[in-house]
């Protein structure tokens, strides 16, 4: 009786705020774009409009909730509805699926209420919408922040059913789109190639892009992408979505073109073996899915992008960037305390700000001989480093840099103390035999005790060791095995538990050492998502430190992250390359070195003090101004980047030869965002010592105009060549 009573009065409410709505719209704002939401006659919430900004407020009563025909020449009252739930009349795939204590597998939002308020940088409109059967509440959240035309969203799932309902599907959004053609381009990935761009058309039926990793969880596949609206997506032109999902653990995309040729698409937590029993009263928060609609190409998109990532989501998005030495590419795992002082020397005399150590200092019983072992017990091993991470802090100190430090904390070797005293805490299976990524296995973070024993690894090394600057945070294996002893029979909770256990232990972290900034890294470029970004400075693009390779990685993740998040190191790998053309790759992106500078000759250690002195004059310009994509790798044999200050005084063009052909045509490369007004002189830097700058306009003073139009000659004839062109206002 009691369940009748709060069926009715529930469809009394909704039926009462229908009335007083008189066919609510609810506009979401940015500088360029509108998306417009509208209550239906039925009471139901729909998106009426999604595209440019219109300038005319009177314009929005001409629009109107969506209606479709049938097949037999009818008009059904089939919308676009913008939190679709699984069971209603529409044919096509649903945002959320509820089983409900009764077995009922339907549900049907009608709309409740929606307020605004302002936050950082932007206005939140929060939605609510409810069943009219059952009590299950849906709060729509989103952000738009005008100046740098981006939306963000993600929904809040909860019911007060007496008994835990089921959770099937939980996307974050739903958008649509009516257009002649639709072109998808992915970001797929692998170890040493990461977002790897390619472009196919959407057409009738499903395209779907998902991870079912659970942790390195990006590894074949990357969270976000770009939709070309009637187009295939062009740097400069045309109309384009780009989205990416903030969210650490499996996700899942997809676009489905309907019968008539319209487009949804579904971004979200992939479901996959993740059926969630959502208790009474609990909230069941998705990930935040960022957008940006460009009427400017790629480029616009990405430069918003960029600029709202630095100034809202990105740790410590607004300051600068340490350089650095690892010792990896050096040493590997064979080193002791006397190497690694006598590298610290050498990062002072390259003039990078801090020395990194690698993989390879702990383990007492199970020393971190090889990738085999180790993993779990973080205490220094005392025959390979006697004096502990004081003796190491100390010495750079001495040295004159800073000390930063690996660490691998989600993952545990078999062969380890941990999984001799804690073989629960790990992820594997009670009853099969169990396999090994990269001979190791991934830490229960959906378990509190073990999220505690994650962040005390961290909390006992800062301590400890107050002068610890930097942290690489590793996350080298997917997870294998995929049983929780934790969960026990609950174990569709485990892939999203995990990911929000990760987060808790990252949060603990950023609130009580805020100071660190810390890398982002999963086997290279595997966790990529501005969820986790919110805890690291910086992210690790690939362990492929080829330049050629990296050329088109950077170039890939460059359309998402700004260049402050992308680490780039100058390494060994592909020494056909000279050390400037790999030096010049890394110096587009946060710049570091991993080599032996007793490797390199003095010109060419020369080389890069210089390289390094001026990436610190000029990161401000790198790191935080606007980056113009000029010349694509993926359409040219040739790449060229620029940079540009907000106050347009000052630019940085890096441009890249890669395999030109035999006497091939050599274009110009025109400059984007410069001041057409003003007068820049042209420098060419990073020269090789005693080498004179081959480019006819180097020393000139040219106009923005003239540089913007017309351009520079800089490319040539020579496989793997580079040039770095500072640009200076002349009053």
């Amino acid at each position: 009786m009691k369940h009748l009573i709060a069926t009715a009065a529930l469809a009394l409410l909704a039926t009462t705020t229908l009335n007083a709505s008189d066919m609510k719209q609810i506009r979401i704002s940015t500088d360029r774009t509108d998306l417009v939401l509208q209550v239906g006659d039925n009471g139901r919430l729909y998106q009426s409009y999604f595209g440019e900004r219109l300038l005319n407020e009177s314009d929005l009563k001409e629009l109107g909730w969506s209606v479709h025909p049938a097949s037999d020449g009818s008009v059904s009252r089939r919308g676009w509805e913008v939190y679709s739930g699984s069971g209603n009349e529409d044919f096509f795939e649903p945002a959320l699926a509820v089983t409900h204590n009764d077995g009922n597998p339907s549900t049907w939002l009608y709309y409740v209420s929606s307020s605004s308020h302002p936050v950082e940088g932007g206005v939140q409109t929060d939605i609510q919408l409810r069943d009219d059967k059952y009590p299950v509440d849906v709060t729509l959240h989103y952000v738009a922040y005008p100046k740098e035309n981006v939306i963000k969203t993600w929904s809040e799932i909860r019911h007060q059913e007496k008994k835990p309902v089921t959770l099937s599907a939980y996307a974050s959004t739903m958008l649509y789109f009516s257009r002649p053609a639709y072109y998808l381009t992915e970001f797929s990935s692998d170890w040493a190639k990461e977002a790897q761009m390619s472009t196919q058309p959407l057409l009738f039926g499903k395209k779907v892009i998902d991870t079912k990793l659970g942790s390195r969880a990006a590894m074949h596949t990357h969270p976000f992408f770009i939709v070309g609206l009637d187009q295939p997506a062009q740097e400069r032109q045309g109309e384009v979505l780009m989205g990416t999902l903030a969210w650490t653990g499996n996700f899942r995309f997809t676009f489905e073109v309907d019968n008539v040729g319209n487009l949804r698409i579904i971004p979200g937590i992939n479901p996959y073996a993740s059926a969630y029993r959502l208790n009474r009263d609990e909230v069941f928060t998705t990930p935040e899915f960022i957008f940006t609609l460009s009427t400017e190409g790629t480029g616009q998109g990405s430069r918003n992008l960029q600029a709202w990532a630095r100034n809202y989501q990105l740790k410590d998005g607004k300051g600068t960037r340490l350089t650095l030495l690892n010792n990896w590419e050096n040493t590997a795992f064979d080193f002791d305390q006397d190497i690694l002082a006598e590298l610290m020397k050498e990062a002072k005399d390259l003039g990078v700000d801090m020395f990194l150590l690698d993989d390879g200092w702990f383990g007492n019983k199970y020393p971190r001989k090889d990738d085999r072992a180790g993993l779990g017990d973080w205490e220094v091993t005392h025959d390979k480093l006697p004096g502990g991470i004081r003796a190491l802090t100390d010495a750079a100190k001495e040295a004159g840099v800073k000390f930063g430090l690996w660490i691998e904390p989600e993952m545990v070797n078999p062969k380890s103390e941990l999984f001799e005293q804690h073989p629960d805490w790990a992820i594997h299976y009670p009853n099969r035999e169990t396999y090994y990524y990269r001979n190791q296995l991934v830490l229960d973070l959906s378990n509190p005790a073990v999220q505690d024993y994650v962040y005390s690894i961290v909390d006992k090394l800062l301590k400890e060791n107050p002068d610890i600057a930097y942290f690489k945070w590793d996350c080298n294996s997917p997870i294998t095995n995929i049983y929780s002893p934790y969960l026990k029979a609950e174990q569709g909770q485990l892939y999203i538990d995990h990911v929000r256990g990760v987060y808790n232990v990252m949060k603990r972290v950023k609130d009580n050492y805020p100071d660190v900034p810390m890398m982002l890294c999963s086997g290279g470029g595997a966790r990529c998502d501005y969820e986790a970004l919110k805890y690291f400075t910086e992210f690790w693009c690939s362990d492929n430190t080829d330049p050629v390779e990296r050329i088109y990685i950077q170039w890939g993740f460059s359309q998402f992250f700004p260049a402050k998040a992308m680490c780039a190191h100058v390494t060994s790998w592909n020494k056909a390359a000279s050390l400037k053309f790999r030096t010049d790759v890394a110096s587009m992106c946060k710049l570091g070195f991993d080599l032996g500078l007793k490797e390199l000759s003095a010109e060419e250690l020369l080389y890069c003090q210089t390289a390094v002195a001026n990436w610190k004059r000029l990161q401000s310009i790198i790191l935080d101004g606007n980056q113009y994509r000029l010349v694509s790798p993926y359409e040219s044999n040739h790449m060229a980047v620029n940079y540009v200050s907000t106050d347009s005084r000052k630019a940085v063009l890096f441009a890249y030869d890669v395999y030109p052909r035999y006497q091939e045509k050599l274009l110009p490369v025109r400059l984007q965002g410069l001041d057409p007004t003003k007068h820049y002189k042209v420098a060419e830097i990073n020269l090789m010592p005693e080498a004179q700058s081959s480019l006819p306009s180097n020393g000139r003073i040219l106009s923005g105009d003239y540089l913007m139009k017309i351009g520079l000659d800089i490319f040539g004839f020579r496989p793997m060549q580079s040039h770095v062109v500072e640009l200076t206002e002349v009053e």
